[in-house]
């Protein structure tokens, strides 16, 4: 069975551009090594920059595969030096009733 996930990634100084260029590539990846499902990806923007993706992983032991994954790890490198991962609860639109976000195209 599948599996959703919420992920907020804070840019760090300098590398908006770099994180919108893993997000990009991240299903990807991810779907080139069968751990995702077709599913399409919703990415969007916080008022304070950061980017939100919400995804589907095919199940509980691909998110497991993907810890000892080589592509998958080259992948998540570039997502360290491009951004802190964050809480969703830090957000503030995670405050309120309705979250809004701006949609990020890709």
């Amino acid at each position: 069975m599948g599996r959703f996930v919420i992920v907020a990634y804070k840019p760090k100084p300098g590398m908006d551009q770099q994180l919108l260029a893993a997000v990009t590539k991240h299903l990807e990846v991810l779907r080139s090594e069968h751990l995702v499902t077709d599913k399409p990806a919703y990415v969007m923007r916080s008022a304070d920059n950061t980017i939100v993706e919400v995804f589907e992983w095919r199940s509980a032991e691909a998110i497991h595969q993907a810890h000892s994954n080589p592509a998958v790890q080259a992948l998540w490198a570039d997502f360290g030096a491009a951004c802190d991962y964050m809480p969703l609860a830090n957000l503030a639109e995670s405050q309120q009733m309705f979250a809004e976000f701006e949609p990020v195209a890709l």
